[in-house]
């Protein structure tokens, strides 16, 4: 992830905060069907952690960074991993401090990410991690393996397809999805019933539709975003132009496929 979310819509940039993102991240958990719950009791926990996955990006998100080398503003694409390990400590840090257990998932969530990079600040990153999920799982009286990993597919559904919502055009055709959705949205998940991959689409620019649906009846989602003519941009400059942009927001309609 990075500092935001980034869309390139011809004379506009459309930027979503990573908050904004997480926060439809909870709402996809809220609407799951109870079936997915009923091996957990950690369901607000898993709800908790979604909401608040990318809290530690909040500072962040009011002064987005521009690229010069793309000239175009960061995205989560690009954003540099060194300063990333920073504001991942600092939101698991955040989230630990109301629910270990949702810690535990953010802390997870994060180290998978940088697992494989070869920087030595991300590999003392998942370390560090690593050593901190011993200690929380050290203080919890009856913790599951099994059913950590049910919950942590949740939580990485929900912010795969919450991603989608934000990356994509509304309305975009299969063959203009950004090339993360190619071939729908999917989760690596080996412990649970939950299906790992779903045929996900634009039914028009205010409802998306997937199958399977894992849901207990069709929902909306509201996405808060702003969009800022690159011509603003140029003549304020990024930070001045995303700060006096209005917040705008959209709703979007998850249904199942007809």
């Amino acid at each position: 992830m990075s500092n935001m979310i980034i869309r390139n819509q011809n004379g506009h940039f459309i930027f979503i905060s990573q908050v904004d993102h997480a926060s439809v991240s909870g709402e996809i958990v809220k609407n799951l069907s109870s079936d997915y719950f009923d091996h957990t009791p950690y369901k607000d926990s898993v709800i908790y952690a979604a909401e608040q996955h990318d809290c530690g990006w909040e500072a962040f998100d009011k002064q987005p960074f521009w690229n010069d080398q793309a000239n175009r503003p960061y995205s989560f694409i690009d954003f540099p991993d060194i300063p990333k390990t920073v504001l991942y400590t600092q939101g698991i840090q955040q989230v630990q401090e109301k629910d270990k257990y949702a810690a535990l998932l953010c802390s997870e969530h994060y180290k998978r990410f940088l697992v494989t990079s070869t920087l030595p600040e991300a590999k003392a990153f998942v370390q560090q991690e690593a050593e901190r999920q011993e200690w929380l799982i050290s203080r919890m009286d009856h913790f599951n393996q099994d059913m950590f990993e049910m919950d942590y597919t949740l939580l990485q559904f929900s912010d795969t397809l919450s991603l989608f919502a934000c990356m994509n055009e509304p309305g975009a055709a299969n063959k203009d999805l950004h090339p993360f959705f190619k071939n729908g949205v999917s989760v690596s998940n080996t412990a649970t019933s939950f299906p790992s991959a779903f045929s996900v689409s634009w039914e028009d620019t205010e409802t998306i539709t997937m199958e399977p649906f894992p849901f207990s009846a069709d929902f909306s989602v509201t996405l808060l975003y702003k969009s800022i003519p690159k011509t603003t941009i140029q003549q304020q400059g990024l930070v001045d132009a995303y700060e006096h942009a209005s917040v705008l927001s959209k709703t979007i309609r998850i249904n199942t496929k007809k």
